[in-house]
This record gives C-alpha cells, sequence and structure tokens, in this order.
C-alpha cells in the first residue's frame, strides 16, 4: 500500500466530514482538528478510513497521532 493511496483516502473522509471542496487543498502535516472536526468527525474520518483500506488499528494506538501524515503513517503500519 503506497502512503499517496492512503492520504488520498484520509483526504476523501476528512473533505466529506468537513464539507471541504475539492478545490481546497488539505494539507498532511496539519490536525485534523485544523479543519474545524470535532471528536466525532475525527473518529469517521479514522473509522471510515480503515474501513475503506481494510485495516483494524487498535484504539491505544490511535493516540499518539499527531497530524493526517502520521495517520497515514499508522494505517500503513497495521497494513501488514
Amino acid at each position: 500500500m503506497e502512503k499517496s493511496q492512503v492520504l488520498q483516502v484520509i483526504e476523501h473522509h476528512v473533505r466529506r466530514a468537513a464539507a471541504i471542496s475539492a478545490d481546497d487543498n488539505i494539507d498532511p502535516q496539519k490536525k485534523l482538528i485544523d479543519y474545524g472536526l470535532n471528536s466525532l468527525d475525527i473518529v469517521e474520518v479514522v473509522s471510515g478510513s480503515m474501513r475503506e483500506l481494510k485495516v483494524r488499528i487498535p484504539r491505544t494506538e490511535l493516540a499518539d497521532i499527531q497530524n493526517i501524515d502520521g495517520l497515514a503513517d499508522k494505517l500503513i503500519q497495521y497494513s501488514n
């Protein structure tokens, strides 16, 4: 699984949860809350991304994720 593919999946879910248009850039270095997402929105983004990529990450492993890029790395780590 390539990181660019994982980032596309995450970005899709961020756009959907935050109502961001396709014309707006999403910076992988930003936190999900920087896009106006609340805790429920973040759960939706993470859960939707895991479902789409068919990856399961233990909840305890999600606590240390700092930004979108970190979420992508974690999804890749658990896809193996």
